[in-house]
């Protein structure tokens, strides 16, 4: 069985998706869409762009969901999916892969999503931190102690856990971390903190839209970030995507529970090799590749 997957913000770079649309008719013709959709030149920043534009979260989701979504288009027959699953935003691309979402409808969420995300960000000083090597409970014991919104955001690996709250909380809990043993603590360079209750106003705005959205049943389940578990049911999937904006996005669990399920080999599709990476910290010979066309 084989099991397709779609990463999330911070795989961006410049240049993504530029082969695709240099080599492929269909490719171009789903970029060009795009523009227009969102009303703004996305493939120019996404072939030509700084680094720093490329960083703006109304830029960074639907560069890397076209990227990945359009990717999956272009491989046509060769894209036979068991099953599929996307960390994060990623989601999203996984969903219009398996046929849940139409391309459209799928890319005027991501950007609704992003917007929304960056509007929460912008009502109260937030980020996230890394935590690495230590164990999954001990970090959400820690979370638990300290004073201010601070929760467990990105189970991404063994050993690997991201959290997400509020800045003097976070801080505060990542000098908890290094007094417990983790080998780093370490502040990521993003905008707020996602998958925490601080982003309940940007789940009330994508509820409403997702709400208003056609969700068809998909030609293969997905592992939903909130649950880790396989979802076929189109009303399922549309309340796990809803959740999934304040709940933490349980990528260790979802890994071990398609391996569990019967998943032989991963592709990702997208920018980056994150998602292959975070597999060999579950099992260091499962066979990933990246796909291309």
């Amino acid at each position: 069985m084989k099991g397709y997957v779609f990463p999330g913000q911070g795989a961006q770079f410049s240049g993504m998706g530029k082969d695709l649309y240099d080599n492929s008719e269909k490719a171009k013709e789903l970029f060009n869409k795009a523009n227009e959709i969102l009303g703004f030149d996305i493939t120019k920043i996404m072939f030509e762009g700084t680094d720093e534009e490329l960083k703006q979260t109304k830029v960074t989701q639907p560069a890397i969901f076209l990227h990945s979504t359009i990717l999956a288009a272009v491989l046509g027959d060769a894209f036979q999916p068991d099953m599929v699953a996307g960390h994060s935003l990623g989601e999203l691309s996984a969903l219009v892969a398996n046929k849940t979402l139409a391309f459209e409808d799928g890319l005027k969420l991501v950007y609704k999503r992003a917007l929304a995300m960056q509007e929460a960000c912008e009502k109260e000083p937030s980020t996230m931190a890394a935590i690495l090597g230590l164990e999954d409970d001990v970090v959400e014991a820690i979370c638990e102690e300290v004073d201010g919104v601070v929760v467990a955001a990105n189970y991404n690996c063994p050993g690997q856990l991201v959290i997400s709250g509020a800045v003097e909380a976070i801080d505060k809990a990542c000098e908890l971390a290094t007094e417990k043993g983790a080998k780093r603590a370490l502040k990521l360079p993003v905008g707020g903190a996602f998958h925490s209750p601080l982003m309940e106003p940007a789940r009330e705005e994508l509820a409403k839209a997702i709400a208003a959205t056609e969700f068809s049943t998909p030609i293969c389940p997905v592992y939903q970030n909130v649950t880790a578990n396989a979802v076929s049911n189109p009303d399922e999937i549309k309340e796990n995507l809803i959740a999934q904006l304040t709940a933490p996005v349980r990528w260790t669990q979802t890994m071990q529970q398609m391996i569990a399920d019967g998943c032989e080999e991963i592709v990702e599709v997208g920018p980056g090799k994150v998602l292959q990476g975070l597999f060999k910290k579950v099992d260091r010979k499962f066979p990933t590749s990246s796909a291309a066309i």
